[in-house]
């Protein structure tokens, strides 16, 4: 098994020094993509179903009995202390909301220019490391060292394209989940705004 692993490692090593300098950056890339993509993906699990107006009631019923499921709940929780005590002490109760609010905007929105930035970034890497491959090759060929090793000109610019691809790898996985992470923020946004309206409203009505 761990023949195996020592094997594997140093298949990749090879693979990776083929292309040069640059696929280790691109590799780095990756990780920092991923953990971002996987950090944003955690946040905005919504854990609770059921339209605002609704999930609200429930906590304004059920009070600390409420379980809770997800990022959702937690924000309603906070906005409705919030209220209550905006309420009690005479302030505006909507900006006292959007107060309560703001860590949680502010944490879905972590990590996303991380992910746009890498998935811009890593195709022009990814070419930055195919032209420097390219002009290695020409070199070679026109010194002429490259025929003295035994290499061929296909071999050369086939590792020159090495980087493009990883590049390409890195890149448009970012590129779809980061869309469908970033519908899920603008969803939870807008669901912010519904928490500080119908409780701005139920404020005035005296139903909390």
């Amino acid at each position: 098994m761990i023949d195996q692993l020592q094997t594997y490692l140093e298949m990749f090593v090879n693979f990776m020094n083929a292309g040069g300098i640059v696929m280790w950056v691109l590799f780095v890339l990756n990780l920092f993509l991923w953990y971002g993509l996987g950090y944003r993906y955690l946040v905005l699990k919504r854990g609770t179903m059921g339209n605002i107006r609704r999930q609200i009631d429930k906590h304004i019923k059920r009070g600390d009995r409420q379980k809770m499921r997800g990022l959702l709940d937690y924000a309603i929780a906070d906005a409705l202390e919030a209220t209550r005590e905006a309420s009690r002490l005479g302030l505006k109760v909507k900006n006292h909301i959007y107060d309560a609010l703001f860590p949680y905007m502010t944490m879905i929105s972590k990590y996303s220019t991380l992910v746009k930035t890498i998935v811009i970034l890593a195709p022009l890497v990814g070419l930055l490391g195919t032209v420097m491959g390219m002009i290695e090759t020409f070199d070679a060929l026109t010194s002429g060292s490259m025929f003295s090793q035994g290499a061929s000109i296909s071999g050369g610019i086939s590792k020159a394209l090495f980087t493009t691809e990883l590049g390409l790898v890195v890149a448009v996985p970012g590129l779809i989940l980061g869309k469908i992470l970033d519908k899920k923020e603008e969803r939870f946004a807008l669901e912010f705004e519904q928490i500080a309206d119908t409780l701005s409203t139920k404020d005035a009505k005296h139903e909390i």
